[in-house]
């Protein structure tokens, strides 16, 4: 079984929901998703935010965070993924997000460029209240060429979504206690 038909079993027996929120990926996360046979039973809502007005406007990115933390930054991915369980129409129990660099980006003049093939990710878990959000964040740095990159972000936005499912407290993970397993 590969990532994305791993991750629609673990998140349909859990009958849980996922959210994207991509910017590198530019909707990769989702479409490796969608391709597996009943995703539609877990995926909820796909949101594709490249530009910072994107960020800011359709996922509430502060633009405080992008300028103090830069655009590849643990903190815009963490500000994406809440972003996105808080936007009205997403019934998501968990949001993944991705910003990153997949290839040399323009050059600050100050020396602040991430090397290329940085990816930031967050995955952000609605608990049990239903407005109380617990995110985990992570940097990693992929090789190859820009879509190699891109492509490998996605896998790995994927691959660790029950991991981090199961770093939540054994209340949280059981919001479902008929299917959780």
């Amino acid at each position: 079984m590969n990532i994305p038909e791993q991750v629609v079993s673990f998140l349909t027996s859990r009958e849980l929901k996922l959210a994207t929120a991509e910017s590198c990926t530019g909707g990769l996360i989702a479409s490796n998703l969608a391709g597996v046979p009943g995703s539609g039973a877990c995926l909820d809502v796909g949101f594709v935010s490249y530009s910072p007005s994107g960020k800011a406007g359709f996922l509430g990115v502060q633009r405080s965070t992008m300028e103090r933390c830069g655009l590849t930054s643990e903190a815009v991915a963490r500000e994406m993924a809440e972003g996105a369980l808080r936007q009205d129409g997403c019934n998501a129990d968990i949001a993944v997000s991705n910003t990153g660099l997949a290839d040399s980006g323009p050059n600050d003049g100050a020396g602040n460029e991430p090397p290329p093939g940085t990816q930031c990710f967050a995955w952000s878990f609605r608990l049990r209240d239903g407005n109380a959000l617990k995110t985990f964040t992570e940097t990693r740095r992929f090789a190859g060429d820009r879509n190699d990159v891109r492509s490998q972000a996605a896998l790995y936005a994927l691959s660790l979504v029950a991991h981090y499912f199961n770093q939540l407290p054994l209340a949280e993970r059981e919001r479902h206690p008929e299917t959780a397993r």
